[in-house]
């Protein structure tokens, strides 16, 4: 997801986003802690940037 595309969220959409990309970060890990290969390997990489980007904008939020 782009960082424009966060920007342009509000606050609960934001909760939301975030819940349903750690729901899935955790689904991928427990993949691979399984030993099985996921469809993506890179997808972990993009989720965890995802994370970061939304609590990024979250606390540029929290600071307006």
């Amino acid at each position: 997801m782009k960082y424009k595309e966060l920007e342009a969220m509000n606050e609960k959409d934001l909760d939301k986003k975030l819940d349903d990309v750690k729901l899935e970060l955790m689904k991928l890990n427990s993949q691979v802690a399984t030993g099985t290969t996921p469809k993506s390997p890179g997808q972990i990489k993009q989720l965890k940037k995802t994370i970061a980007q939304i609590m990024m904008v979250k606390t540029k939020n929290k600071n307006e």
